[in-house]
């Protein structure tokens, strides 16, 4: 179990059934909730496999990164993948690997306006999410977000986010978003337990960032200090600047390092 993130054990999810997160990379995790396995924004290539993020003064191939895991157990944690979901359908969260890997009849959780793209990808088990949906027990309600600021916001395109309540309990994957008044409603109306971040100020040469800045995860550490905060999108794509330590640095010197984990590439989330 991570330092720290043993606090959630007794006073958030109590003795439910086992929850935890399989964390990979950048976006992409297996969260499992009692029976229900969701595999979240996968990005499954192998290191630089793809070309990298345009107008952007890093010109790394991407994933900067390869997998935590070889390509044999990956292909056994797949077989355990209840359901899909894609926060939105950017290469960093749902690449060609993904889609070669997955099997088409397996159920898509996702936004409304990006179920014509996986029908033309070949899947055939949508499962849009306009307000609220359920699988399997779960609740799912979408929520918006605000993938940059302006111009370049407007071109990113729809994004979104998802709460999952297992249990009584919230998890909000807040998806490519900063923060602004889609996120801060979504916390104060849903009121989660714990929220996934897509942290690393990720940004092109002109602009401003599209995903949260170090001071975006303060800002929501502040919004509601009894959740947990996991913050990943970092280190795997060019365009995103911010890495694990500078985040570190930013909430040790605010006193709130205690709030958020930065998991590593391959680490477990024991939610229980």
């Amino acid at each position: 179990m991570l330092a720290g993130f043993s606090l959630l054990s007794p006073k958030i999810f109590g003795k439910s059934r086992r929850t935890e997160i399989d964390f990979l990379r950048h976006a992409t995790f297996t969260l499992r909730l009692g029976d229900v396995t969701l595999l979240v924004d996968p990005m499954l290539s192998a290191r630089h496999a793809m070309d990298p993020v345009g107008n952007c003064r890093n010109v790394e191939r991407i994933p900067m990164v390869d997998l935590p895991i070889s390509e044999e157990v990956l292909t056994e944690r797949l077989k355990s993948v209840n359901a899909i979901l894609v926060t939105h359908t950017h290469r960093d969260h749902w690449d060609t690997k993904a889609q070669s890997l997955l099997a088409k009849q397996l159920p898509i959780i996702c936004q409304p306006s990006d179920s014509q793209k996986f029908r033309e990808q070949g899947f055939t088990n949508l499962r849009p999410v306009d307000t609220e949906s359920e699988f399997q027990g779960l609740k799912i309600v979408r929520t918006d977000g605000q993938h940059g600021r302006g111009e370049i916001g407007v071109k990113m395109g729809p994004v979104s986010g998802f709460i999952i309540e297992f249990e009584k309990k919230k998890i909000y994957i807040a998806g490519d978003t900063i923060w602004c008044s889609s996120v801060e409603n979504a916390i104060s109306t849903h009121k989660p337990d714990v929220i996934v971040l897509n942290a690393g100020a990720a940004q092109f040469d002109q602009g401003d960032p599209i995903t949260m800045t170090s001071g975006d995860v303060v800002k929501t550490i502040q919004a509601i200090p009894a959740a947990r905060v996991i913050a990943v999108h970092m280190e795997t794509v060019n365009h995103c600047w911010m890495k694990r330590d500078d985040l570190k640095k930013e909430l040790e010197g605010k006193k709130l390092s205690k709030k958020c984990l930065i998991p590593r590439d391959g680490e477990k989330i024991h939610l229980t």
